[in-house]
């Protein structure tokens, strides 16, 4: 058996793809695409190594899935395909874009039993429609769709990735250093997944599976005066604001905290850390409307929200319909799934003496309902 790593790539944004969650993130029953697809070559040969190109901010959710080498994608194919191979000791390497999720086993066998050294094998389809090129036809039989997983000499693709052309696959990077480059037949099951639609295409792939996550978050907040103070979105007629490095609306904060529990996303301070100067007066909103984005694009859907606000003053009761329309516009939600309560402390401890505000916030999300027609 050859000595050979996998990389998979799964670190795009699926600009393309038309869903509000991203490719690699849509669950197969209970595994992120990313992990089906890794699991499933993995168990068509026995990898020196399985390496993972995450996204950034993705990075730190992914190794909480599986005990794969997980390494920083980069701006290009080429640079995330870089930062992987610093990581592979093996003869060859096998790599594959995500997107290509319904490999058969077969594939992968014929592509490990040809490797060679300099050498960059390549599964490849004969083109049958009747095609043109620049308005005149062209002769078919001299097309090739090239697919991957592609196998190549680690010591070579690593050498040619010193250079600063830029390349598709590895094929045309060994094309055009005039290294060796191999077709074998590739497979009708190798679609790419490149558009929602595509999805109807692919055989492999199964229907998420319905399973609810809680999250809880808290947050509190001392008055400031003579500062605006925003709650759920809403400004509130008084004397005095949150204290706060950013416009301190305790609400939004405590509700994100309860988002990112429940996705397993860390939490308020690490995305927004009060230690960064560009978070200074932050609109708490726009800082929603961002965790909403990650987390719908790591595979979940939000199914309800409840935030309970503990405040001797001000009195809440007025703006609630308010908040509940500004927050189920930001969390893209009926209003419905969302509700707000108020009360106060009794006049006890720090909220009781009308020192600050308290809001405790639970978020459930489920996966992405993706479905299959």
């Amino acid at each position: 058996m050859r000595n050979i790593s996998l990389i998979l790539l799964a670190s795009g944004n699926s600009t393309r793809f038309g869903l509000p969650t991203k490719k690699q993130w849509l669950y197969q029953d209970k595994e992120p695409l990313w992990q089906f697809v890794a699991n499933r070559l993995k168990g068509y040969y026995n990898f020196a190594q399985i390496i993972v190109v995450a996204n950034a901010s993705e990075l730190k959710l992914m190794r909480k899935f599986d005990n794969f080498t997980f390494v920083q994608g980069g701006a290009t194919r080429q640079d995330s395909l870089t930062n992987a191979l610093k990581e592979v000791t093996s003869e060859f390497v096998l790599v594959n874009d995500v997107a290509r999720c319904c490999i058969n086993k077969d594939l992968v066998s014929n592509l490990c039993a040809k490797a060679s050294v300099n050498t960059c094998v390549v599964p490849a389809l004969k083109v049958s429609d009747t095609t043109y090129f620049d308005g005149k036809p062209i002769d078919r039989e001299k097309l090739l769709r090239v697919q991957t997983p592609q196998l190549s000499c680690a010591k070579t693709l690593k050498e040619l990735l010193l250079t600063n052309s830029n390349f598709t696959d590895e094929s045309s990077l060994f094309f055009n250093a005039n290294k060796d480059v191999i077709f074998i037949e590739g497979s009708v099951s190798a679609q790419k997944l490149t558009y929602k639609e595509d999805l109807n295409l692919l055989k492999c792939l199964k229907a998420p599976a319905s399973e609810p996550k809680t999250g809880f978050g808290v947050d509190i907040h001392p008055f400031e005066d003579n500062k605006q103070m925003v709650l759920c979105g809403v400004e509130i007629d008084s004397k005095f604001g949150f204290k706060a490095h950013s416009d301190g609306d305790v609400a939004i904060h405590a509700l994100i905290d309860a988002l990112l529990g429940a996705s397993a996303l860390g939490d308020i301070g690490e995305l927004f850390p009060d230690t960064d100067s560009q978070y200074l007066g932050a609109n708490s909103q726009e800082l929603l409307r961002s965790v909403v984005k990650l987390v719908k694009g790591v595979g979940y859907e939000i199914t309800n929200c409840d935030l309970t606000i503990v405040a001797q003053t001000p009195k809440i009761s007025p703006y609630k319909e308010q908040m509940s329309k500004k927050l189920a516009s930001i969390l893209d939600i009926q209003e419905s799934r969302l509700n707000i309560k108020a009360t106060t402390a009794e006049k006890l401890g720090s909220i009781g003496r009308a020192e600050g505000v308290i809001v405790y916030a639970t978020a459930t999300i489920n996966y992405y309902q993706w479905g299959l027609e």
